[in-house]
Order: structure tokens, then sequence, then C-alpha cells
């Protein structure tokens, strides 16, 4: 099992720090970079806006931050039925600098039937992405909602050629859950396990974090409990972990997640 301390420390060390708000400045995305600095190791990743890519790296450069990526999201947040134009964004962002791409499932289109387009957008976006960059494909599985939908998605992007499957965007009702994980993580076990797993937005306490990793060790392995495979999509989460740590809040007291 995986003790609660443990927990928190590697979720630091597992998170994709994100501030994906239309209103962010170069000055919020310099305090983001800056809260990457922790006594517990940097966040994995940080995610933020196509167009703030270059100053996100050059932020983290400053810093002396050298192994965090630098992560972006394309046709987002609301998984558009257009996959040369997700394709373009994609491309866009790696030539602009991007280590990973988040993007979005047409999960209107799957759940109409349009397998075909599905598979296309996301075969498209990882050639754009080619060995230079990581894709990660957000399901949206609050609206999948139905855990065979879930399932069969997940599939579909992973034999689609997705390096992570992540559940949510964060901008719709439901986000990430349990359920839906499981039926993700599932997936990638009975597909060999070499496809990541991503949980975002809802993922706000310790105790969270604590239950996906557990969910994951058991489904998985506790060696898929690392950067190249396991990831956390949040913002407030890292407030939360460091304050438990450091022992001034509760491991359940609730923050904020995108």
């Amino acid at each position: 099992m995986i003790d609660l301390t443990t927990a928190a420390k590697m979720a630091i060390q597992l998170m994709d720090l994100t501030s994906l708000n239309l209103q962010d400045t170069p000055e919020d995305i310099r305090k983001l970079c800056e809260s990457a600095k922790t006594p517990y190791g940097s966040p994995a990743a940080l995610c933020v806006y196509p167009e703030h890519v270059v100053w996100a790296r050059y932020q983290c450069q400053q810093l002396g931050l050298k192994t965090v990526k630098i992560a972006t999201v394309t046709n987002f947040p609301g998984g558009y039925d257009a996959a040369e134009r997700a394709a373009d964004e994609t491309e866009r962002a790696v030539f602009a600098g991007a280590d990973e791409v988040d993007v979005v499932f047409p999960y209107q289109q799957y759940l109409a039937g349009n397998e075909k387009l599905a598979r296309e957008l996301i075969q498209s976006c990882k050639a754009r992405c080619g060995q230079r960059a990581t894709l990660k494909v957000i399901l949206e599985t609050g609206v999948l909602q139905q855990p065979s939908v879930i399932r069969s998605a997940s599939l579909l992007a992973i034999e689609a050629g997705a390096d992570f499957i992540k559940t949510s965007t964060g901008k719709v009702v439901v986000n990430a859950t349990l359920e839906a994980a499981r039926e993700m993580l599932t997936a990638i076990a009975d597909t060999g396990g070499h496809c990541g797993f991503k949980a975002a937005g809802g993922v706000r306490t310790a105790a969270d974090a604590q239950s996906y990793l557990q969910l994951a060790e058991d489904i998985v392995g506790r060696d898929f409990l690392a950067p190249a495979t396991f990831r956390f999509g949040a913002s407030g989460l890292l407030v939360n972990l460091q304050s438990m740590l450091d022992g001034t809040t509760s491991s359940n007291q609730s923050g904020t997640s995108y």
C-alpha cells in the first residue's frame, strides 16, 4: 500500500503543473514556473496554452528547471471535429518547442459513432509530433460517461498511437473519477502497459492523489508510477501537497484543480 506521505511526494513529481486560463499573462506564467521549484522536487511538466510555450521554456531555463517538460493543449477544450486543424495546431505547438501535446479527442463525434474521425485525428496529431513530442489524448470521460464507452475510446486512442490517455480537460462538469480511471488503466494493462495515464480535473488533495496512485499500482504495477507513464494534471493540488508535507494543513483539505 502507498502511504499518504509517499503519495504526496510522488504526486509532486508526477504532476503537470497547469495554468489554462484565457486571461493568463506572461507574469502569470512566470509565477507558475517559480512555483515549480519546491523542497520536494519539481513537477514533471508545466502545461500552458501554446502562446506561452516559448516564455515558459525560457523561465524554466532561468530557474534551472532542466528536467521540467513544457506541455500544451490543442483542439482544446471542445474536442472539435476538424482533424486537420487539430494536426496543424499540434504541429505549430511542437515547432514552438512543446515537449508534450495534450490533444482533445473528438468525443461528441465519437459518441455519434464516428470512430473513423477519432482515429484519424489521433493518427494525424501523432504524425505531427513524430519523435519530438509526447502525445496525450484527452478523452473527456465525464462526457463519455459509460464505462464501456470509456474503455472502447481508450482502446481506440491507444491503437491510434497515443502516448498517454488523459481523463479530462477540466472544463466540463464531471472531470477525473476513479471509475473512469479504472477503465482507462485496465485498457492500458490489457494492451501491454506501454501507454501512459493522466488524471486531470478534480484531483485536489493528497488523499485524492493516493487513491489514483494505488489504483494504478493495483492494475498496472508499481513501475508504472513514473513520469514517463503516469501524470496528474493540476494547479491547486501542489499547494495542498506542499502544505501537507510542511505540516500546515490536513491531507484532505480541498484545493483547486483543472
